[in-house]
């Protein structure tokens, strides 16, 4: 039995088959951190970065994990490269010190910093991007202390773009057209003919070009693809970065949050150490979302072990979204350093199993957590009204051996005692319970 266990954690511990392995574990575990777009979008300065930064610290979110402090785009010159070096010029106005000058700062806080750019000629904002200046942006990067790229998709010419069209099941074209997730889009375009070897597209060389330059330049920068789900990117995103995007933007609307979850439900085999699909920041504390729908946002991503970028301003945010951003059991689970799966569904719930459906998403999930010592449990109510969940044990594959659990409650951090056979919970439109199960003194 225990050489059985060993095997076991051996090969839970083992990053997927040619994963991109860098140094100082970069990468290894998804990302902690915050970024500029959802908040400010192009309104961003050294200012509002900085403000960020610290106020990571002063609201202790540091201290649970969060080190990223990421520049999206705008925040360079328009129209134009350095005329000796061919480098981006950043703008003199929104960072007099220049990036260099932010990421000291940052640095000096115990943080680290990122940046944008795109792999086509300029970024979604038309400001310079880097395609076919990968090896220039690269070392730039580098020498202004950069610690983490996130890499967009716009921009690109016709010369760079690919022969045929993926099938990304997204908000933006109708669902009804999609049959997801056998791959056949019915209708859909330039189709790729079946088997098509995705690492032959030129959206695959845009970004293995900038792999290169990465890898190339001395020091260790996260890379962060974000080509929106396009070109089949679950397929040869893991040799290629540490995350990728697999739809377009999320936006602060339940409607939007369900239909991405649902999404990424079927891409959670390629989950594991050092490499994860990323379904887009995090709109904790953006826009009109009740308390449920941002736990349930926060619950789920993490549950899934996506990179948790919070995109709000860190000044204003209320001290009910900081708490939920700070849960101890969530970044437990999503920062294990010994299992790197994540969180699966048992069964959907609202629907019968394996249903794609972009607004109710598998809403019964659990996964095994080593620093919890623990089962995380997971109930959503993606219904519009308030509705009862029951988590069975015998149903949930990690607890079918007993009938009797000690449960916690991870949002108020109740211990609920011995629980026999099954939890039943009401629970409020769009909101979701999440349990830690342990044998304990059961």
């Amino acid at each position: 039995m225990l050489g059985l266990l060993s095997l076991i954690i051996t090969l839970l511990i083992l990053p997927a088959v040619n994963a991109l392995v860098r140094d100082s574990d970069v990468g290894k575990l998804p990302a902690l951190g915050w970024n500029s777009w959802n908040a400010f979008e192009c309104d961003i300065d050294h200012i509002k970065i900085m403000i960020a930064a610290n106020q990571i610290i002063n609201l202790g979110l540091k201290d649970v994990g969060y080190q990223y402090v990421n520049i999206d785009d705008c925040w360079s010159v328009k129209n134009a490269r350095n005329a000796s070096n061919n480098r981006i010029i950043p703008d003199p106005h929104k960072f007099p010190g220049g990036i260099s000058g932010v990421a000291d700062k940052v640095h000096a806080l115990g943080l680290k910093i990122g940046i944008y750019s795109s792999s086509g000629e300029t970024t979604c904002a038309e400001y310079p991007a880097s395609l076919r200046y990968e090896m220039v942006d690269a070392q730039a990067f580098a020498d202004w202390g950069i610690d983490y790229l996130k890499y967009d998709d716009c921009g690109v010419p016709p010369e760079w773009k690919d022969e045929y069209t993926g099938c990304v099941p997204d908000s933006d074209e109708d669902p009804a057209s999609w049959n997801f997730p056998n791959g056949t889009c019915p209708g859909l375009i330039n189709a790729a003919p079946e088997g098509y070897d995705w690492t032959t597209s030129k959206t695959h060389q845009r970004y293995i070009r900038m792999r290169e330059a990465l890898l190339s330049v001395n020091r260790t920068i996260l890379y962060s693809l974000c080509d929106m789900g396009h070109a089949n990117v679950n397929t040869w995103g893991n040799t290629t970065g540490n995350s990728w995007r697999i739809t377009n933007d999320i936006r602060p609307e339940w409607g939007r949050i369900a239909e991405i979850a649902n999404q990424n439900v079927f891409l959670l085999d390629y989950v594991n150490f050092w490499g994860r699909p990323d379904p887009d920041m995090l709109e904790v504390g953006n826009g009109n979302l009740t308390l449920e729908e941002n736990r349930a946002h926060f619950a789920l991503w993490a549950a899934m072990k996506s990179p948790l970028l919070i995109g709000t301003a860190l000044d204003s945010i209320d001290d009910e979204h900081v708490a939920i951003l700070k849960n101890k059991y969530l970044l437990a689970f999503h920062q294990d350093p010994v299992i790197g799966r994540p969180a699966h569904p048992y069964k959907w719930g609202y629907n019968p199993d394996w249903t794609f459906d972009p607004a109710h998403p598998a809403e019964y999930w659990s996964g095994t957590s080593s620093t919890l010592e623990a089962t995380l449990v997971l109930m959503l109510n993606s219904e519009d009204a308030n509705s009862t969940r029951t988590a069975v044990w015998s149903e949930i594959p990690e607890l079918k051996n007993y009938n009797s659990y000690e449960v916690i409650d991870a949002w108020t951090g109740n211990n609920l005692g011995c629980v026999q056979g099954q939890y039943s919970i009401t629970l409020q439109s769009h909101d979701v319970a999440v349990l830690v199960v342990r044998k304990g003194q059961c």
